[in-house]
């Protein structure tokens, strides 16, 4: 048996828990999930590696199983995606009547499915961003989004005759894990592979009032002069809604000025709401809390609900740049993929998932402030807009990130029943919270309650 399989976590025995929404009746990780785990270790990269043991096997609601009879509130919505829900009926249904109907792959030629979909996203895009290109993934989106904004500064340059090509984003923003994405991504370790940086990318802070605790808009333009970008050289600003790694949004302020400053020198704006879109922070686009539109909209995840679909929405004089046979994907606009969304976005619509996410929103975000007095340091920086909230876990006396505690409190969280991934943003040390947009209030406060149980437990070493 390799290292890697031997550095598994061995299974412990903790308290059995039954409650409406929990159920741990095995010691965890289940011991018969080792072999299946070590042949995932065995045949996959270490990278796989990185999430708590809890074997899958199937996930309804905001509930997640494996097939030894434990259940877990899901906090985590499969990373974001299970926006209505896991395995929602209609969504199954929807599935499996386009396998029935005998189309599950068409390439780039014309479907009616592809057609319904793009015409309904839209629809429910503001006014003027009337064009859809269906692609798989959040980095294929946001690399899209890179390629759409430096060509059309390439063709719509300035009369100083300098290249209009450079793309402005921001330190600690993450907006996936290809070439072009990690790039324009404002993490050192992430793109440090890539060797050869293109200098037209530059990364300026976030205002998160946290670690950049100057959130007026003139640090901005101070970090593009320190970088030598001036406007007329500069294609496009790129940034997440809200940053992934800590839930934060930017002050509304900052984002008009951001908004009226892209205007005034021909600049496109780009937002990346692969995590914040379809209902996540209360409101149908999480940009629509700053009250500007985009030229560019990315977004994935909660789009199916399940499964991999993500799309470019923008004006139409950016998203046809190119002539028929240039801007292609595989597997774009996949019809089993369209049939789960088309329905995924009923339900939102339907059930009123946004406005549910948008009164949840007060009851996590106060819970989550709740803890950080209770427990200060090492608890910082609680946030929550919607059903998406974050815990910084720090170093006492800095904002330097702890992540050994905050993957102690999501591996005790896990022992009693509630399922969120392994902490992110600044080296590792966030608790993330982002549940089904389905969640009832009273497993809300339960899973609220529970990670507050877990720092505790974890704080005291029981």
């Amino acid at each position: 048996m390799n290292a890697t399989v031997m550095a598994l976590p061995q299974p412990r025995n903790v308290p059995q828990i039954q409650t409406r929404y929990r159920r741990i009746i095995t010691p965890i990780p289940v011991p018969q999930s080792i072999p299946i785990l070590e042949r995932l270790h065995r045949d996959e990269p270490r990278s796989m590696a990185g999430q708590p043991p809890v074997v899958w096997d199937h996930a309804e609601g905001v509930s997640v199983h494996d097939r030894w009879g434990n259940r877990w509130l899901d906090f985590s919505s499969g990373v974001l995606v299970a926006n209505a829900g896991h395995s929602h009926p209609a969504i199954k249904q929807a599935v499996l009547d386009q396998v029935q109907h005998g189309l599950m792959h068409n390439y780039c030629f014309p479907s009616e499915i592809r057609a319904a979909l793009v015409e309904t996203i839209a629809a429910i895009a503001p006014a003027g961003l009337d064009k859809v290109f269906l692609l798989t993934t959040g980095s294929e989106a946001t690399e899209c989004a890179i390629k759409l904004m430096r060509s059309h500064g390439l063709n719509h340059g300035t009369t100083s005759g300098r290249d209009k090509f450079g793309i402005v984003s921001f330190v600690h923003g993450f907006h996936g894990r290809t070439m072009g994405a990690q790039m324009a991504g404002g993490t050192a370790a992430g793109k440090s592979w890539i060797v050869n940086l293109d200098p037209a990318m530059v990364q300026v802070p976030f205002p998160d009032g946290f670690r950049q605790t100057d959130t007026r808009f003139k640090v901005f333009l101070d970090a593009l002069h320190q970088h030598g970008m001036t406007p007329d050289r500069i294609a496009g600003v790129m940034l997440e809604t809200y940053q992934g790694g800590c839930s934060q949004f930017a002050p509304v302020s900052y984002i008009q000025s951001l908004r009226h400053w892209c205007d005034e020198h021909n600049i496109l704006l780009t937002f990346d709401e692969v995590q914040a879109g379809f209902g996540r922070t209360g409101r149908f686009w999480g940009f629509e809390h700053y009250n500007v539109v985009p030229d560019l909209i990315c977004c994935g995840k909660g789009i199916s609900s399940g499964l991999p679909l993500s799309a470019v929405i923008g004006r139409r004089d950016i998203l046809d740049q190119f002539p028929p046979g240039s801007m292609t994907s595989t597997h774009t606009g996949n019809p089993v993929c369209c049939a789960a969304a088309l329905a995924n976005l009923r339900i939102i619509q339907e059930q009123n998932l946004i406005d549910h996410a948008a009164q949840m929103g007060p009851i996590l975000d106060t819970g989550l402030k709740r803890i950080e007095r209770r427990f200060g340091e090492p608890i910082a920086q609680a946030v929550g807009t919607g059903l998406v909230g974050t815990l910084q876990v720090i170093c006492p006396g800095s904002t330097n990130p702890d992540a050994v505690t905050a993957g102690k409190i999501i591996d005790r969280c896990i022992e009693m029943g509630l399922l969120m991934f392994a902490p992110v943003g600044v080296g590792g040390g966030t608790i993330k919270i982002c549940p089904p947009l389905v969640i009832p209030e009273d497993a809300l406060l339960e899973g609220l309650d529970v990670i507050g149980q877990a720092i505790e437990q974890t704080l005291e070493g029981t």
